[in-house]
């Protein structure tokens, strides 16, 4: 293949020839490419800088005189060293001194969570952190190199005692690859490299300035194919507002307000309005109108906003010139080692240099205790004197470490003649003890190296690591469903007779709320059920009886349905659940018999079964035309079942005689403490098992309850310090301290209203214990008074010493004494009212089934056959 040296260019340009430029890409592409690569987008495992940061924290530390210096000056002494523009620089500079870790910033550096830009670089200041003098640089263990023009001098890598890399974090994009580790937090890396050098297995996690939640399951130590899901921290302020604190990774106050506008207009979620009040920590407003639920919409931020950021990290650096893939462990691991032997490197130049202070005030001693310079008052040359002093020197030189050269002898012909004179063989001694004691010190450090870098890692972490504590709070997310807790936008309707369901048949009959990402599940008369997205006109089939948002894995939904088998068939009568369906496909009901036909539907959010009257025609050889039918003695199957037989003959009319109570056995319910979410798949604490119209009471530290349906969308703080099923009429105990009287006081209440929340203490009071206990015996603990004995415990039965009245009331006052802790000694027993038997009736969830199996009889049921 012809390389471009090879070509020759017309000199006519309108000469239509061609000229090849295969070797031009082959060989130019690739050297652009590397160096991308390796001088501008991926950092080194030496150091964790990328060029450009190397030379700005270089160029300041030549610039360093412990004051501050103009960024301005700072970009224009870079540029010495890096040739690119000063703009790339400053913005290098400002990334680099937003972490707040190695550049001690002064001005407007902008803001990491408004995302406002910095001050032009002649406005702001900037020196280096007392850790970057500390851990970044030392010239004496640093390889030099020339810089581009050949005038300077810059170091290849900066000798960095520190996981700098996993620390900042980096970020770059160059040809054919790129990089993204994220930051991590400063004392858990210095501990992880302690365990390392320990022999102990290492992981760290991410840890971002934006604060926020994160989970981690997946993180995959940083490589190529991992995720890490971030969540902004919203709390509720009250019932119509939620506060967001902290904001995802990559994200800022700007960005996150834009997104939640955007699904507000979409109708994805809905809010009244939106404040902004954030300067050196976020507090984002969200008010909300007054028929909006605030744990549905925490939700929907997370479903449809920027409230909830998914971010895949690749670790890719340098290593020997060439791009390597690793994790952030492997990455902890090389850092660590790399420290080390830096440590070692200024410990083996610390003892060079001890050894030759040593060797030089020793000789010093020599030469002046010895009066060795009075042999030179008779030497002529420089050469004699040199000869004069050295043989001076022999006799008293056996104990040296190394040999007398003539470097040495140089130096000591230049000590002054008032040194001399003034010379203190005492203290020359304890400076050479001095010495000797430094030099012990170098060499155990050197011997016991290992132990001397834990030392050095747990110095940083004490010295510099007081304000760097964890700010991302990693937890485990649950999932949410969006269809759950998307706004219901839409108005769905339908024609019954023609068949038609959608958002646009606003003439016809209206059927629900629903929102643009809803299935909608339609029966029609015929025994045929199918599932369709919600759209604005769509057919399903002629007679529909019933409609509605359709819930995914729903067991609590159940559907009664009374059909005949073909045109003058058996009639049936069944129970079943709708869980798993295909969408679109058309399911039937009935045996698949022409002209089969639903006598009776009905859908029952909560498994209700209602009792029927059954109405047969008069064909004259029938005794009992009219009899009564509960769907409570059935069983609850799947969709595929045939159902029991209800009659042979004829039936004229169904009509609904009473309707009936849910007959599905409570819901037992758990909370998940890791993600502080309720569930039903059993993880975390049991709440217990809860009917239609239970409720879940929720107690916290300031003093609140309220009782409200245990929905798996709630959302529970860090306030919350007691989950339980609500028994209306047990009463709750308090002890607490009454500020403004400034006593003790006890309680017992119940509370009064449904939904709503109810404070049960004055401001400024001190709840001291909150119990939920029918008959509690509670030991009091008083503090130890100034010169007197400890008093004893005092322990008071709640039930005798107060009777229950309503929460607002003040209480009994407790003691006069100062209470140290309030605690249960034993909860009394008692013996609960015994409650109604509830009917065990499990649900047959029916996941998606062929038509075959869909035609499957059930034949073991009862038959209902009068």
């Amino acid at each position: 293949m012809d390389e471009i040296n090879d070509q020759t260019f017309p000199e006519d340009p309108s000469n239509d020839s061609l000229v090849k430029v295969t070797g031009m890409y082959k060989d130019w592409f690739l050297d652009y490419a590397s160096y991308v690569i390796l001088e501008r987008a991926v950092p080194a495992i030496e150091d964790g800088l990328k060029p450009v940061q190397r030379r700005i924290l270089h160029s300041m530390k030549d610039l360093d005189d412990g004051r501050y210096n103009k960024v301005a000056n700072i970009v224009g002494h870079t540029m010495q060293y890096h040739p690119h523009g000063d703009a790339s620089i400053a913005d290098a500079m400002v990334q680099v001194g937003q972490k707040e870790l190695l550049i001690d910033m002064q001005g407007n550096w902008g803001n990491i969570l408004t995302g406002d830009s910095a001050a032009a670089s002649r406005y702001i200041e900037a020196r280096l952190s007392k850790f970057a003098l500390e851990v970044v640089f030392s010239p004496k263990v640093t390889d030099w190199q020339l810089s581009y023009d050949g005038r300077k001098k810059e170091p290849i890598h900066l000798p960095v005692k520190f996981p700098l890399l996993l620390a900042q974090g980096a970020e770059g994009i160059a040809v054919g690859l790129s990089t993204k580790i994220l930051p991590h937090n400063f004392n858990e890396l210095l501990q992880a490299s302690v365990q390392h050098l320990k022999g102990k297995k290492v992981s760290v996690y991410p840890d971002f300035q934006t604060g926020g939640i994160i989970d981690v399951q997946n993180y995959n130590d940083g490589l190529r194919g991992g995720k890490v899901r971030v969540r902004a921290k919203i709390s509720q302020l009250d019932k119509n507002t939620l506060v967001i604190n902290e904001i995802p990774f990559s994200t800022n106050t700007s960005s996150l307000i834009d997104s939640i506008l955007k699904a507000n207009e979409k109708g994805k979620i809905k809010i009244k309005k939106i404040e902004d009040n954030t300067s050196s920590e976020v507090e984002i407003l969200v008010h909300l109108p007054n028929d909006i639920s605030p744990d549905k919409t925490i939700d929907a931020l997370y479903a449809f906003t920027a409230c909830e950021t998914s971010i895949s990290p690749l670790g890719c650096l340098i290593i020997d010139n060439k791009p390597h893939f690793m994790g952030v462990s492997e990455m902890l691991k090389i850092s660590t080692d790399h420290s080390v032997q830096l440590l070692k490197l200024e410990l083996e130049v610390q003892l060079q240099e001890l050894e030759n202070q040593w060797h030089y005030a020793s000789l010093e001693r020599i030469f002046i205790e010895n009066k060795i310079y009075r042999d030179i008052e008779e030497a002529s040359t420089w050469e004699e004197v040199i000869a004069f002093i050295d043989k001076g020197l022999k006799p008293h030189i056996g104990h040296l470490k190394r040999a007398v050269v003539e470097e040495d002898i140089v130096r000591l012909t230049e000590i002054r003649i008032k040194r001399i004179s003034k010379f203190d063989l005492d203290k020359a001694q304890q400076k050479i003890e001095a010495l000797e004691g430094d030099i012990a010190e170098v060499k155990n450090n050197l011997a016991h190296l290992i132990d001397y870098a834990i030392r050095y890692f747990t110095h940083l972490k004490k010295t510099y690591g007081g304000d760097k504590e964890r700010k991302s709070e990693i937890r485990i997310f649950d999932e949410v469903d969006a269809k759950k807790v998307v706004v219901r936008n839409q108005k769905l309707y339908m024609n019954r007779e023609e068949g038609f369901i959608g958002t646009s048949l606003k003439k016809d009959e209206f059927v629900c709320d629903c929102s643009d990402i809803d299935d909608v599940i339609v029966f029609t008369q015929e025994g045929k059920m199918q599932v369709v997205k919600v759209d604005s006109k769509v057919f399903i089939g002629k007679n529909i009886v019933h409609s509605a948002v359709f819930k995914k894995k729903d067991t609590r939904t159940i559907y009664n349905m009374l059909y005949r088998d073909g045109k003058v068939g058996t009639s049936f009568i069944k129970r079943f659940a709708v869980t798993g369906v295909t969408r679109d496909k058309e399911y039937d009901l009935t045996q698949g018999k022409a002209q089969s036909e639903v006598l009776y539907f009905s859908a029952n959010s909560n498994g209700e079964a209602e009792i029927i009257s059954i109405l047969l025609r008069n064909t004259g050889s029938i005794k009992k035309l009219k009899w009564d039918l509960d769907f409570a003695d059935l069983q609850i199957k799947g969709r595929a079942s045939r159902g029991n037989t209800v009659t042979k003959y004829p039936i004229r009319k169904v009509e609904l005689k009473e309707k009936g109570v849910s007959t599905l056995k409570p819901r037992k319910i758990w909370f998940d403490e890791t993600i502080r979410r309720l569930n039903l798949e059993g993880r975390g604490t049991l709440l217990g098992a809860f009917k239609g119209e239970d409720k879940l009471l929720i107690a916290t530290q300031q003093g609140t309850l309220r009782a409200v349906a245990p929905e798996l969308s709630l959302h529970f703080d860090e306030t919350v310090i007691h989950l339980e099923q609500w028994i209306p009429e047990k009463p709750i105990t308090a002890v607490y301290f009454d500020a403004e009287k400034e006593r003790y006081f006890i309680k017992r209440f119940l509370i009064e209203s449904i939904d709503k929340e109810d404070s049960f203490l004055k401001e400024d009071s001190t709840l001291l214990y909150l119990g939920f206990d029918w008959l509690p015996l509670l030991e009091v603990h008083f503090e130890k008074p100034r010169g007197k004995e400890q008093p004893e415990s005092l322990l008071i039965n709640a039930n005798e010493f107060i009777a229950v009245k309503g929460y607002k009331a003040l209480g009994n006052q407790l003691t006069n004494k100062k209470v140290k802790a309030v605690e249960l000694k034993e909860a009394l027993p008692y013996e609960m009212p015994k409650e109604e038997a509830i009917r065990d009736i499990e649900v047959e969830v029916d996941e998606e089934e062929s038509d075959a199996e869909s035609k499957k009889g059930d034949d073991s049921q009862i038959t209902l056959d009068f």
